[in-house]
Formats: C-alpha cells, sequence, structure tokens
C-alpha cells in the first residue's frame, strides 16, 4: 500500500481541489491497482475541512497543535500502522499531476525530493514572480526540498527518524536527515505539482 499524506489547517477553500488531484494520482495505471490511502491531517482546523476530506473518502486523523512538522509525523505514524511502504506528502494548497505519484515510484529511489510551480503569487506580486523564474531550477538534479512535492519509502522513513516537530523548515531538516544515514534521494522534475506562493517563503 501507498500513503499521500496531507496536513490541513483550515483548508476548507484548497481542499477540494487538491484531494480530486489526489484522486487521480492514485488510479494512475502505472500503479497497477497498488492501493492507494489519502490521510488528512487536521491540524486544529475549526471550519469545513474534515467534511470536505470526509466527503472525498479520506481518512482523517486530528492533532491540535499548529505545527506543520508535527502534522506531518501524525500521518506518518497512522500510514505507517497501516501498513504503507511508501509515503508521499503534499499540502492542502497544492494540486498534483495524474502521475504524480507513479513518477515518484518509478524513480526507485529511497526518498524523492520533487519541484513545484506557483499558481499564485498572492500578496507577492510580480517581482516575486521574477525573481523565482529567475533563480529556481526546474530540472533533474535540482537541490529544492518541498513539503508540497517530498515521497519516503517506509524503511528510510524509519531510519531517518521521522519529521522533527517544526512549524517550518521541517521539510528540509527531514532530508537533511535522510541525507545524515544515507538514503538515496531522487532530486527529480518528474513529479509535478502546482502549489500556492504562501507556503514557499
Amino acid at each position: 500500500m501507498l500513503a499521500i499524506i496531507i496536513p490541513a489547517n483550515n483548508e476548507e477553500e484548497a481542499i477540494g481541489g487538491c484531494l480530486r488531484s489526489v484522486s487521480a494520482a492514485a488510479a494512475c495505471p502505472g500503479l497497477a491497482g497498488e492501493p492507494v490511502l489519502t490521510i488528512v491531517v487536521l491540524d486544529a482546523c475549526t471550519d469545513r475541512t474534515a467534511a470536505i476530506a470526509h466527503e472525498a473518502g479520506a481518512v482523517t486523523t486530528t492533532v491540535e497543535v499548529r505545527n506543520v512538522g508535527m502534522a506531518r509525523a501524525a500521518g506518518a505514524r497512522l500510514a505507517l500502522a497501516l501498513g504503507a511502504r511508501w509515503l508521499a506528502f503534499t499540502d492542502a494548497d497544492t494540486t498534483v499531476a495524474p502521475e504524480w505519484l507513479h513518477e515518484q515510484m518509478a524513480l526507485g529511489s529511497d526518498a524523492v525530493c520533487g519541484t513545484v510551480s506557483v499558481k499564485d503569487w498572492g500578496v507577492y506580486g510580480e517581482p516575486m514572480r521574477r525573481h523565482f523564474n529567475a533563480t529556481y531550477t526546474d530540472v533533474d538534479g535540482h537541490q529544492h526540498i518541498h513539503g508540497a512535492n517530498l515521497g519516503v519509502s517506509a524503511e528510510a522513513y524509519h531510519r531517518a527518524g521521522g519529521f522533527e516537530p517544526l512549524a517550518t523548515r521541517e521539510d528540509v531538516a527531514f532530508v537533511q536527515a535522510l541525507q545524515a544515514v544515507g538514503a538515496r534521494i531522487a532530486w527529480s522534475a518528474a513529479p509535478r505539482v502546482v502549489t500556492s506562493a504562501r507556503k514557499l517563503f
């Protein structure tokens, strides 16, 4: 079984689109019918995020920590307890490509760090869009780390010790832990996601 883990804090406006995209990725023919479990970690949610997740058929678990590192770790614990061999992480304000999960698996690595495209620059505006386009490396071999596009085998997750209880840069700390234990990491632009700018900077 494969698992997709999505932390969410009051994401009723975005979670529906995210879950529709995840459902399409879970049905990718390249996965050869392997079951895919979608877990939404409800972190101090007071809106309709839980209801939308349930309507979409996702499994939910609840934490009251307002901490993305702890939320990702909670989702991982549940996925591993249910027998997942691969953990794919994304964010509630993100949509994944139909081949996203298959592309992660096809790389044959212990972990996958993917790239992102940005759908809305919001308050950052045109200057930040230009800066991103000029400096971001959206090719294989990049060195970017995004919790919105990250995958890891169950075995490597255990070896690295999982996510630390960090409110920011939990993804960077986790990848550094993977590197410290010698995990094989694919820095790939093949698994595609589109996210918002709010969690990039």
